[in-house]
């Protein structure tokens, strides 16, 4: 044995591949803690707005330099890189990938999760679905929306020149950035596999939530054949070995994870009722249901949580996603240029007055849980003209509170059980004046673990329990210190300041109008029969749509910012 196993244990890489950005993390099995890591940005390709794209081979490109070069930081450290044992992926969930199985090459760039060209497909279908978004729920979990990967695939099957032919001659497979990363860095059209784990499937509405397999009557819903879906396995088992030519050559792909089921893993929520909050572009809290399906009747996902093995059980949990978050600062800096970093955000609103205080509603495309009105838009209530620039910075931070707060509500309504603390990960909770306005408009204690690194961690779990690695017991990993933040306002003052914040929802609603006209009449999806209607067996989930980077507010915004700008020169 190594001298650095010996003090480190077996070594668990991750590949972390998220909308903005690739990493490579490697962990230590003994502590948990990250030795080192290697992270490359990633691009975007917007042809239009509304539209974002990913190239899947810059993806896969990022994947491979981030891997090599983490690999050389350990060698700095006096580490042998074949001292990893095991390999876990998380990854951004629902955004899409067709591909050649011939060639190796895609068909087309990667629908990203937040793109919004399917929305007249989505109101299309929804002419047979007699106008219920919710007449899938019960099988999927979810509501019919642009947000997830059916509408995407069914879009470039109609849009994209040479899919429909690829499909026909056998040569086109679809994937999850997960699946297009494991079918290449297994061997690619030289035999790579085609898989992908159930937390990523549950997220396409094409899987049956209960049975974890693809669904016939779902894809034909979509017009999708099911030649082109990859096999569905659980979360954490040995699905293969990095083939030759890349540097871990041999190592096996043992943990799949999409990155909000990874960060409920990493934050070891593995008790029913345990909550986990991720800030970054958005915001995304799963709540932990156990074995049990929960169909919430206040807007939010049935999703699965996580399978830690082929004979462990399903667990599923509760999704609530919250479109603006991270966004809404590059918004401020990037729009209105009010500030030159997010960083610089907590220190300009801790200085503004209470009095004359602004809530600023970050609708930019709509709103996601608990209400899924894409008819909304973003509003700022309160202004005056002793309003500064930092009084919007502030109202932007209470906004991603408030709406976390949304979600929270949604959850104890449908679980009947309030939530008694919120674990927090992602970016954005560095900022320690943000996590105590968290704690204070909640009511509740924000847990911040020291080690931010909680979505990794959780694909790094997943794969270094699996069966046939096993350099972790997932019941016995202790959870890392962590930063507490408790509520400091009384229930009056709270439930003042949501009363308003729920005042400004509703001036929020309503902005943007539906053209009927403009929603096709004729369809070309299959649709079911009285016998294979679903939505008899639904519950109320409301739409979901996913949000926008182009969108900037009304022009009044624009002025304001104008006006703001001049005051700083």
């Amino acid at each position: 044995m190594s001298s650095t196993r010996e003090k480190y244990g077996p070594l668990i890489g991750a590949i972390d591949e998220g909308t903005s950005s690739t990493r490579f993390l490697i962990f230590a099995s003994k502590t948990a803690e990250v030795l080192t890591y290697h992270q490359n940005e990633v691009s975007h390709i917007c042809p239009q707005e509304g539209w974002f794209e990913q190239d899947p081979m810059l993806l896969l490109q990022a994947v491979k330099e981030s891997i090599d070069i983490a690999c050389d930081n350990l060698k700095k450290l006096n580490i042998d890189f074949e001292d990893i044992v095991a390999i876990g992926i998380t990854n951004q969930r629902e955004t899409t990938v067709l591909w050649d199985r011939i060639t190796g090459k895609p068909l087309y760039n990667a629908l990203v999760w937040m793109d919004m060209r399917t929305s007249s497909t989505m109101d299309e279908i929804l002419q047979y679905g007699k106008k219920d978004k919710n007449f899938l729920q019960y099988v999927c979990g979810l509501p019919v929306s642009t947000y997830f990967s059916a509408l995407k695939i069914k879009w470039m099957i109609d849009n994209v020149k040479g899919v429909k032919e690829a499909m026909d001659e056998g040569r086109c497979i679809f994937g999850n950035i997960d699946s297009w990363l494991i079918w290449n860095l297994t061997g690619g059209k030289n035999g790579g596999l085609h898989i992908t784990d159930c937390t990523n499937a549950s997220r396409t509405m094409l899987m049956n939530i209960e049975t974890l397999k693809w669904d016939p009557q779902l894809c034909k819903v979509f017009g999708i054949p099911m030649n082109i879906l990859p096999e569905i396995r659980s979360c954490s088992e040995i699905y293969g070995y990095i083939a030759d030519g890349f540097k871990l050559a041999g190592v096996p792909i043992s943990g799949i994870l999409g990155d909000q089921q990874a960060a409920l893993v990493g934050q070891l929520c593995f008790k029913i009722g345990q909550a986990k909050n991720t800030y970054g572009t958005g915001c995304f809290i799963l709540y932990n249901t156990g074995t049990c399906m929960v169909h919430s009747n206040h807007g939010l996902l049935t999703t699965v949580g996580y399978k830690l093995g082929p004979d462990q059980p399903t667990i599923y949990a509760l999704e609530g996603s919250v479109a603006i978050a991270g966004i809404c600062l590059r918004w401020l800096r990037d729009s209105l240029q009010i500030i030159s970093d997010p960083s610089e955000a907590a220190d300009m609103a801790q200085g503004m007055s209470e009095p004359g205080e602004v809530v600023f509603v970050p609708a930019f495309s709509g709103l996601y849980a608990p209400y899924w009105r894409k008819d909304a838009r973003s509003v700022i209530c309160g202004l005056t003209e002793e309003t500064k620039p930092g009084h919007l910075v502030k109202a932007a931070l209470e906004g991603v509170c408030y709406q976390v707060r949304d979600v929270l509500e949604a959850m104890s309504r449908d679980c009947g059980i309030p939530l008694k603390q919120l674990l927090v990960d992602g970016g954005m909770t560095i900022n320690d004046y943000l996590m105590q306005m968290q704690a204070d408009y909640c009511g509740i204690p924000v847990v911040r673990p020291t080690m931010l690194e909680t979505t990794a961690l959780g694909a790094a779990i997943a794969a270094g329990t699996a069966k046939g690695v096993e350099v972790w017991d997932a019941s016995k990993i202790k959870a890392t210190p962590n930063d507490l933040f408790v509520p400091s306002i009384s229930a009056n003052v709270r439930d003042m300041k949501y009363t308003r914040w729920k005042m400004a929802i509703k001036r929020s609603l309503g902005w943007a109008v539906e053209d009927d006209s403009k929603i096709p009449q004729k369809s070309r999806f299959y649709r079911l029969t009285d016998e294979e209607d679903y939505s008899s067996a639904s519950e109320a989930i409301r739409s979901s749509l996913p949000g926008s980077w182009f969108l900037f507010g009304t022009a009044v915004v624009l002025v304001l910012a104008q006006v703001f700008n001049k005051g700083r020169t």
